[in-house]
C-alpha cells in the first residue's frame, strides 16, 4: 500500500460490499511484520441467485487512524463473479496446504559425469543436439523450455488457483477527479454457493476450511538465470553490455562483475540465492542493465515474479516434476521433499485414498487406478544414478497429475517507464548514416482513416534508432461516424474547395498506419505502411518474432501454407499485437518493419465518461501514457551540440581523444624539457 496523506497505512482492514450487504475483518495489527488478516475468511449471504441479476463486488481497504479517523486509503470493484461459482459439496474444491522443510541432500558428482553438464541438458531440451554431446545416448531427463512466463501457461491457471491478485485504486480525491493510479494490491478469494430454500435443511459445508499459517513462512529462493535473447540496444555501436541485479525484499545482489560486453544475446548461467519472509517479499525483481564505465548504468528492463502465487499454488511451480528420480549426477533430485510424500500431499489436497504400494514398490494404486514402474520405464534407460523403484514409480505418478514439470521460462523484460508496453516498432529499416559514419533512422509513425485524410496524425521522433526499433507510448484518436446497417463510415467534407456545402460519403472503416524517416534538411523517407480493415481485422502476432509479411493478404508462406483468421473490431471492441509494414522495392513487397499497436472501439458515450487525449495531452488518461524510455542516444544533433559531443562523439571516439590528450601532454613535457637544457655557449676572442 502508498503512502495517503503523507502517512503510511500501518492498521488496514477490509471491508466487502455486495448487493448492500458489508462484512469487515479484523484491523492488521502490524502490516509492517505481517500483511496477512488475522481471520482471513468471511461470509456474506446475498440475492438474488440468477446469475445475470448478481450484484459486483466493492472492496475497501480503511486505515484505522488516531483520533477515530478511517480514511479509505484504496478499493476495486470485481463485477464478473461466474468464475467464483462452484459446488460446495465438491471435495476437490477444498485445498489443503501442506509446508514443510527438509535439509536438501548432499550433491554426489561422479567421474562419468564430466563429459555432461546441466548445460547439456538444456541444448538436448532446445533441440540444439549439436551442443549436447554425449548427453542424449545415455538416457538422461530432458526439460520443458516454455516460451513465455510460467504464470501464461494456460494449464496451470496463471498460478492463481489459491488467490487471485486485484489492483487497488485511490478513486475519487478531493476535488472529485478520479485517480486512476495503482496505491495497493488485495490477495484473496471468493466462492459463491446457493443456500437451500428450506431452513430445515442444512446448509452446505463452508469453504475454506483448510488454510495456510497467517503467520509469515520464511523461505530460500533460488535463481537461475540462463539467458537473455534480444535485448533493447544502449551503446552507440548498436550493443549492450548487460548484467543482473536482483531484488527481493530490502535485499539487493548486484552482479555488475559480471557483465557480458558487446552482445544482445548474453548467456550468464548463473545462481543466486536469497532468502525471504513471505508474504512480505513476495514480489522478486530481476532486472537487466547496461554496463558502462564513465557513465551512469542504464536500466534495459525488468521482470517482476510474485513468489506468493508459486508458494501456494497446488501446482507446485517450485522446482518442477524432472522426468526420472535420481540420487546423484547431475539430474539429482531437488525437492525438499521426496515423490512418495509428495503424491501423499497430493491425494490430501484432492481427497482421495493415500496411495499403496506393493510388490516392493513396483506396483501402486492411486485414486482407483493401478499404475506399473515396469509400465513406465518401458522406454526409459536404465543408469546407475536411479533411486529406489518406490520412488521412481511415485514420480511417474505425479507426472501424470497435471504438476509443473521440471522446466524453463522465458520472460519478458519491460520499462520501469512503460510496464506494459515492451517496444512499440521493431526492425524498421535503417535508411541514413550518421555524422560518425553509423547506420541510423529517426522514426516516426503516422496513421489516418481512409475519408478523413485531413485528420492525419503522427507521433513524435525517436532520433538516432541504432537498431530500427522506436519507442513512442502515443496515442492517435480518430472521431468517425458508423453506420452498423450498411458497415461503412460516414464523411462529411467539400469535394472542391470552390463548394459552399459538405458533401456525405460512405467509406469502408479501415485504418493506415505509416512508418517514417525524419529528415530535417529534405523530404521524409517512406519506410513501410499496413492497412488494416477494421470490419475483417488481420490477426495480430504476439510476439515481433512470429511478425512477418505472411500475416498480410498475399504474403509469401515460409512454410506451409498459412491463412489468417479475420475478425471484426467492432464485436472485439479492443486488440493488441504486432503487424508487419511492408514496402514496395524493386517490384517486390518487402518488410519495412514491424509496428505494435492497441486498437480499440470506443462509444461515443463511453468516450465522454473515459475521456483521453491524443499524443500524450490531456487528458492523459484511460490509460496514462509516460514518456516513453529511449536510449541517452536519441535527440536531434544540430540542435544539442553538448549532447551530440558527450552521447555521440565522445561514446564513439573517447578513446581517440583520451590516446590523442595523452599524446600531447607527452610532446609538451618533452617540449618543456628540451627548452630546458642547459646550453654551452663557446666564443672565440
Amino acid at each position: 500500500m502508498k503512502t495517503y496523506q503523507l502517512a503510511t497505512v500501518s492498521s488496514p482492514s477490509l471491508v466487502v460490499e455486495c448487493g448492500g450487504e458489508i462484512v469487515q475483518t479484523a484491523v492488521i495489527k502490524n502490516f509492517k511484520k505481517n500483511p496477512n488478516f488475522p481471520g482471513s475468511v468471511l461470509m456474506l449471504k446475498l440475492l438474488p441467485k440468477e446469475d445475470m441479476y448478481t450484484p459486483p463486488i466493492v472492496l475497501k481497504v480503511i486505515d484505522h487512524r488516531p483520533f477515530g479517523r478511517k480514511p479509505v486509503v484504496g478499493q476495486c470493484t470485481i463485477d464478473c463473479l461466474e468464475d467464483f461459482r462452484c459446488d460446495p459439496y465438491h471435495v476437490n474444491n477444498e485445498v489443503i496446504f501442506i509446508i514443510e522443510r527438509f535439509n536438501s541432500p548432499v550433491v554426489v558428482f561422479t567421474q562419468e559425469e564430466e563429459t555432461v553438464d546441466w548445460w547439456s541438458k538444456f541444448f538436448a531440451s532446445v533441440g540444439q543436439q549439436e551442443k549436447c554431446g554425449p548427453y542424449l545416448k545415455k538416457g538422461y531427463d530432458s526439460l520443458q523450455v516454455y516460451d513465455r512466463e510460467l504464470e501464461e501457461v494456460a494449464e496451470f491457471q496463471n498460478l492463481t488457483d489459491f488467490c487471485c491478485t486485484y489492483k487497488l485504486q485511490r478513486g475519487k480525491t478531493d476535488d472529485e477527479e478520479e485517480d486512476p493510479s495503482v496505491v495497493g494490491e488485495f490477495k484473496g478469494s471468493f466462492k459463491i454457493y446457493p443456500l437451500p430454500d428450506d431452513p430445515g435443511v442444512p446448509y452446505p459445508p463452508r469453504q475454506f476450511r483448510e488454510l495456510p499459517e497467517s503467520a509469515p513462512q520464511e523461505c530460500l529462493v533460488r535463481i537461475y538465470v540462463v539467458r537473455c535473447i534480444s535485448l533493447q540496444p544502449k551503446d552507440t555501436n548498436g550493443m549492450c553490455d548487460p548484467y543482473l541485479k536482483i531484488s527481493l525484499g530490502r535485499k539487493t545482489v548486484d552482479d555488475r562483475d559480471h557483465y557480458k560486453p558487446n552482445t544482445l544475446n548474453p548467456e550468464f548461467g548463473r545462481m543466486i540465492e536469497m532468502s525471504c519472509f513471505l508474504p512480505q517479499d513476495k514480489d522478486l525483481k530481476i532486472s537487466v542493465y547496461d554496463y558502462d564505465l564513465l557513465s551512469r548504468d542504464e536500466k534495459v528492463g525488468e521482470t517482476i515474479i510474485d513468489l506468493e502465487n508459486r508458494l501456494l499454488s497446488r501446482f507446485r511451480p517450485s522446482c518442477g516434476l524432472p522426468e526420472t528420480y535420481c540420487i546423484s549426477g547431475i539430474n539429482q533430485w531437488r525437492d525438499q521433499l521426496k515423490p512418495s510424500h509428495i503424491l501423499q500431499n497430493v491425494a490430501k489436497i484432492r481427497g482421495v485414498t493415500a496411495p499403496t504400494v506393493e510388490a516392493n514398490g513396483t506396483t501402486m494404486i492411486f485414486d482407483g487406478k493401478q499404475y506399473s514402474l515396469q509400465e513406465f520405464e518401458a522406454n526409459t534407460v536404465i543408469h546407475s544414478h536411479l533411486g529406489p523403484p518406490r520412488e521412481r514409480l511415485a514420480l511417474h505418478v505425479l507426472r501424470k497429475q497435471g504438476l509443473v514439470p521440471e522446466h524453463v521460462e522465458t520472460r519478458t523484460l519491460y520499462s520501469t517507464h512503460q510496464p506494459n508496453l515492451p517496444q512499440p516498432t521493431k526492425n524498421v529499416i535503417l535508411d541514413e548514416t550518421s555524422i560518425t559514419g553509423e547506420n541510423m533512422s529517426d522514426i516516426y509513425v503516422k496513421g489516418w482513416m481512409p475519408g478523413m485524410e485531413d485528420d492525419k496524425q503522427k507521433t513524435d521522433v525517436h532520433y538516432r534508432s541504432l537498431d530500427g526499433d522506436g519507442n513512442f507510448n502515443w496515442r492517435f484518436v480518430f472521431g468517425f461516424d458508423y453506420l452498423p446497417a450498411e458497415q461503412l463510415c460516414v464523411v462529411s467534407r467539400k469535394e472542391h474547395f470552390w463548394n459552399l456545402d459538405k458533401t456525405e460519403f460512405r467509406t469502408p472503416p479501415k485504418f493506415t498506419v505509416q512508418i517514417w524517416d525524419n529528415d530535417k534538411f529534405s523530404l521524409d523517407d517512406y519506410l513501410g505502411s499496413v492497412e488494416l480493415d477494421l470490419l475483417n481485422l488481420i490477426p495480430p502476432s504476439k510476439t515481433p518474432e512470429k511478425c512477418s509479411l505472411r500475416m498480410l493478404p498475399g504474403g509469401k508462406a515460409t512454410s506451409g501454407p498459412f491463412t489468417p483468421t479475420a475478425n471484426s473490431l467492432f464485436s472485439q471492441r479492443s486488440v493488441r499485437g504486432w503487424w508487419p509494414c511492408a514496402i514496395e522495392q524493386d517490384g517486390e513487397r518487402t518488410l519495412g518493419g514491424k509496428v505494435e499497436m492497441t486498437l480499440e472501439i470506443v462509444e461515443e458515450k463511453e468516450m465522454e465518461e473515459r475521456p483521453a487525449g491524443k499524443g500524450r495531452d490531456e487528458p492523459n488518461m484511460n490509460p496514462r501514457l509516460d514518456p516513453p524510455n529511449r536510449p541517452d542516444t536519441s535527440f536531434f544533433w544540430f540542435t544539442s551540440p553538448c549532447k551530440t559531443m558527450k552521447f555521440i562523439v565522445w561514446r564513439r571516439f573517447k578513446w581517440v581523444f583520451i590516446i590523442g590528450i595523452i599524446l600531447l601532454l607527452v610532446i609538451l613535457f618533452l617540449g618543456i624539457l628540451f627548452y630546458s637544457l642547459p646550453v654551452n655557449n663557446s666564443y672565440i676572442q
